[in-house]
């Protein structure tokens, strides 16, 4: 594998990463208002890119989905379906902040792994153009 082709792998996998990290993003501020509902979390891990016989990480992938264990916060509100003889039901562990700058960070990562890409692509147009002369 080039090293043209592997940039190239190298930042789809990074845009492929933050593109699922930015769908879980916008699931948990979709349920933000959902009793019960616990944030959900994606690690990254490295990963190799096919073809990349050095044995090493050349790539980035989303880990396994996790659930934010922190406490559900208890709402009061006696006239909820869900609430119990005290008056309270479990409400959501989701952040609108913190999920506004996840979702900020991932697509700036996206738009940077993407400049990169574009960067990997304009130099192997620029190498055949120096190529057919």
């Amino acid at each position: 594998m080039t090293d043209l082709s592997r940039s190239l792998a190298l930042s789809a996998s990074g845009m492929q990463a933050q593109s699922t990290r930015l769908r879980h993003v916008a699931e948990n501020i979709a349920n933000a208002d959902t009793p019960g509902y616990r944030r959900k979390t994606i690690p990254f891990e490295p990963s190799r890119v096919s073809g990349d016989s050095w044995g090493h990480a050349s790539g980035v992938r989303a880990g396994a989905m996790a659930l934010d264990q922190r406490e559900l916060p208890r709402v009061y509100d006696p006239g909820h379906i869900l609430a119990d003889e005290t008056g309270h039901y479990d409400g959501s562990n989701v952040d609108l902040m913190i999920e506004m700058a996840d979702a900020r960070e991932a697509q700036r990562s996206y738009e940077a792994n993407l400049r990169m890409f574009d960067q990997s692509r304009q130099m192997s147009q620029s190498l055949i153009g120096l190529l057919r002369r």
